[in-house]
């Protein structure tokens, strides 16, 4: 592994810990590529990455733009906490919310009294925070996110995407 990736999950494990409660934080840039760690008090709930899309040589020097892109527009997404187009919060509903559900409060969604999305943002707004970092480019983001998906952080792989753990014992 590269002193880089190194850093990263150093970064994704110990570094600044943010509120979605906050969100928007304006530490997060635009036009960013990136990888995150989403936590429920010290456990590890989730890893992702924001940027694919983003060039490696994004200008970070000129006028800001409007339109939210890379790192900054996922970790946006998911503090909206709409579960059309964003599978972590469609994640957070399916393990984390829909448990919790009353009979009634079901009753009340399926009558549209209630919103299962604003329930997901009220979760993530109130029980979860986020690390980041920034990378250089998306084949270093995914390698970074794949390696957290498979080997944890702290040996804890994420509650809601984890991969096979590498078995590399076994290939010998």
């Amino acid at each position: 592994m590269s002193s880089s990736s190194t850093l990263a999950l150093a970064e994704l494990r110990d570094g600044p810990l943010y509120r979605f409660a906050d969100w928007p934080n304006p530490e997060v840039p635009n036009g960013r590529i990136g990888v995150y760690t989403v936590w429920g008090g010290d456990e590890l709930i989730y890893v992702g990455m924001g940027g694919r899309a983003v060039g490696p040589s994004a200008d970070t020097n000129g006028p800001a733009s409007t339109k939210l892109t890379g790192l900054r527009s996922r970790l946006a997404s998911h503090a909206s906490g709409r579960r059309s187009g964003d599978q972590f919060c469609i994640y957070v509903f399916d393990r984390l919310v829909l448990p919790t559900l009353s009979l009634q409060q079901i009753q009340n969604a399926a009558r549209g009294r209630l919103s299962l999305d604003g329930l997901t943002r009220q979760l993530i707004r109130q029980s979860l925070c986020y690390r980041f970092t920034l990378v250089g480019d998306a084949i270093a983001a995914r390698a970074v996110e794949r390696e957290i998906q498979r080997e944890g952080l702290a040996s804890r792989p994420p509650l809601l995407n984890p991969l096979p753990r590498s078995s590399k014992a076994n290939s010998s």
